[in-house]
């Protein structure tokens, strides 16, 4: 067993008195949002050639921060954990899904509104939606990496029970049982390997492979880390043919359906979806 490091959740407290507390707390998951846009950003306009995206920086910075991280990751990643996940505290109460410090964010949730975001830039700005959904998607691992990580510290979203040597014990766990460390896993799987395969491994010029192979990595390494990862069964025991599977797997599966259509069907879903507005 390894010990758990314990990192303080809040990296910068600044003493601030009001009605919030005696202090501003700045905490590790939300530096991840910043750095990891910050990130994304510099890697798109490095990467703006490739894809032939003609683009100023303004551009480029109103599509990661205003479209894909708050129109898109913040209230898409909100809205979908609460239907995913809590819908039942929504029903108990009407401003839950407001109440974001309580935490609480959905990838798959925040997958679709950034699918949102993008058809929305792309048409304001003469572009077709794989060609701007290409060039970002090929950045998202940075994010994905760096949030696991924040997930990590804040020794939350634990795997399951183990035996393994690298296990370890999470302060936050009511039963205090050794555990895979399955957002170290995820990090690895859904952040740094993926952004591997899709900038160093893939190499396409038709437009929509490089969301098709995203939509299909994201889907495995999800599949394969909820094995591993303390699971939440919400739909599963649902449906009796479904109640082995966790919500990631169930939620995972339509990304792995669509990437495999998109890679079959390229040409007929390119032009059916992608035309200029």
């Amino acid at each position: 067993m390894i010990n758990y490091p314990d990192i303080n959740p809040v990296a910068i407290s600044i003493p601030f008195s009001g009605f919030w507390g005696n202090s501003i707390d700045i905490h590790w998951y939300a530096l991840a949002y910043v750095v990891g846009a910050y990130l994304i950003y510099f890697h798109m306009l490095s990467t703006r050639k490739k894809f032939g995206i003609n683009l100023d920086n303004e551009k480029v910075s109103d599509l990661v921060i205003t479209y894909g991280l708050f129109f898109g990751a913040v209230i898409g990643g909100r809205l979908g954990h609460v239907l995913f996940y809590d819908f039942h505290l929504q029903l108990q109460d009407p401003i839950y899904f407001l109440k974001i410090w309580e935490g609480g964010m959905s990838f798959h949730g925040g997958l679709i509104g950034v699918m949102v975001a993008i058809y929305f830039f792309a048409k304001s700005n003469g572009y077709k939606f794989f060609q701007i959904s290409d060039w970002l998607c090929v950045s998202v691992p940075i994010a994905l990496f760096l949030g696991r990580i924040a997930n990590f510290i804040n020794a939350e979203l634990y795997g399951r029970p183990t035996d393994i040597s690298w296990g370890m014990i999470f302060p936050s766990d009511p039963d205090q049982l050794v555990r895979h460390p399955s957002q170290i896993y995820e990090a690895i799987l859904e952040g740094f390997l993926l952004f591997l395969i899709l900038n160093f491994v893939i190499k396409s010029k038709k437009i929509g492979n490089y969301s098709a192979f995203f939509l299909i990595g994201y889907a495995v390494a999800r599949f394969i880390v909820e094995i591993f990862k303390q699971p939440d069964y919400v739909w599963g025991g649902e449906f009796l043919l479904l109640s082995f599977l966790t919500q990631g797997q169930l939620l995972s599966i339509p990304m792995l359906i669509l990437g495999l259509i998109i890679l079959y069907r390229n040409n007929e879903s390119i032009s059916r979806f992608t035309k200029k507005s």
